[in-house]
């Protein structure tokens, strides 16, 4: 009975000794507190009462960087957030060198973004969102180097602006649509009276040539009846009957 009793025991400790890692997990192992190895992926053993683990998610995570207000060089108040991707490179550093890493990444990253977006005017932060937001991702992955923590990337989701801002933004695009519209009219009307003064020119060195086009623009204007002409008689036509 006394033997049955002991085999039992064994068996459950055995059993409760058991743990499974997962192929995208690491076990920090510690063994009367002190760290002892990690624990690879598969069927591994931790003795009870004398060791206890910590699994690692190694998979890359994506941390939503809430809306943060920022001011910007030129003193414009704006609200901006971020995602920002990373992974767990060194389990061991994750555990044992800062307590809750996801959390200490997301407070860093914060801070870092407020900071960035407090060293370039609103115009370079709109123009440049892309190299921001890679400034962004270096100084958080250098700061978390000793975490064990690898940032992959930080994307800028959204920059809101100040509704007074973006009715004076709105009025400034929209003179310079005006702007560009009334230049390219100008351009075309310069192109047109440039063609029209080669027109005249060509039409003047040939005699007879302005008659024929004044007679082929009222071929054109009689295929419609509906049309009242009034004929003028141009010089050339009677140069052309004092030179007979």
């Amino acid at each position: 009975m006394v033997y049955e009793i002991i085999v039992g025991i064994v068996v459950v400790v055995i059993l409760a000794s058991l743990k499974v890692i997962n192929q995208y997990e690491r076990g920090v192992k510690f063994t009367l507190g002190k760290y002892a190895g990690i624990m690879q992926p598969g069927l591994r053993m931790v003795i009870p009462l004398f060791q206890k683990f910590e699994k690692v998610d190694m998979r890359t995570k994506a941390v939503d960087v809430p809306d943060q207000d920022a001011i910007t060089k030129d003193n414009v108040s704006i609200n901006v957030n971020a995602v920002l991707y990373y992974k767990v490179a060194d389990s061991k550093s994750a555990i044992i060198e800062v307590e809750n890493f996801g959390y200490a990444v997301s407070q860093l990253a914060q801070t870092t973004m407020r900071d960035v977006v407090g060293e370039v005017t609103l115009d370079e932060l709109l123009a440049n969102r892309e190299s921001i937001s890679k400034r962004i991702q270096q100084i958080v992955d250098k700061a978390t180097d000793a975490w064990g923590i690898k940032v992959e990337s930080v994307e800028l989701k959204h920059v809101e602006l100040p509704a007074d801002l973006k009715r004076v933004m709105g009025k400034e695009a929209e003179a310079e649509r005006e702007k560009r519209a009334v230049i390219i009219k100008a351009q075309g009307e310069v192109a047109a009276a440039n063609n029209m003064a080669k027109a005249a020119k060509t039409l003047s060195a040939s005699a007879g040539a302005l008659h024929l086009r004044t007679l082929q623009s009222l071929n054109d204007i009689s295929s419609d009846q509906s049309n009242t002409i009034v004929f003028t008689l141009p010089l050339e036509i009677m140069k052309s009957f004092t030179k007979r």
